[in-house]
């Protein structure tokens, strides 16, 4: 569908000026469609089963369904510098020092960077909604964009987009 790519794009935009920590931009936006999408359903079944995930395959379903996924994610974000702790370290300078930890995603991370995400990722579904594509945050998407090295950034969601007579994203 034409209009679900310029709707994918808006969606760029909106993650992209949505507000940030001290005006400091980290997040990163992406768009999938195409075979890439089966790609991406087909390595997240893959994933669930290789390593006892729930839910990975029913998630799947639902990419193979979408027209396109834009994906939002941080990368190489730094510290705000507020000493809150609500990272669970002591001050910004202890969370600088920890070693990156490898998992789903890659961190430890400042919690205002984290909130950055969340805004970006608020206001990309909001245009989509907006615009009347339904739309879903499916974190596991994220998880293996990620493991297919289709993105190289810390930590990421997936929003698959879709248009039909019912939202395919609920009552799953």
């Amino acid at each position: 569908m034409d209009g679900i790519n310029l709707v994918a794009k808006l969606m760029e935009i909106s993650a992209t000026t949505a507000p940030k920590s001290k005006g400091e931009n980290f997040v990163k936006t992406k768009i999938l469609e195409g075979a890439v999408l089966k790609e991406l359903a087909d390595a997240m079944v893959e994933f669930g089963v290789n390593n006892q995930k729930k839910d990975f395959d029913r998630d799947a379903k639902n990419i193979a369904q979408s027209v396109a996924v834009v994906l939002v994610g941080i990368k190489n974000a730094t510290v705000l510098g507020l000493d809150c702790a609500a990272c669970g370290f002591p001050d910004c300078k202890t969370l600088g020092k920890q070693n990156r930890q490898e998992g789903d995603f890659t961190g430890p991370f400042c919690a205002y960077r984290l909130l950055d995400m969340g805004i970006a990722l608020g206001s990309a579904v909001k245009t989509a909604s907006t615009l009347n594509v339904d739309n879903r945050i499916m974190y596991r998407a994220g998880v293996v964009a990620r493991k297919m090295n289709l993105v190289d950034w810390d930590f990421v969601m997936g929003i698959p987009l879709s248009v039909s007579g019912k939202n395919i994203f609920f009552d799953r």
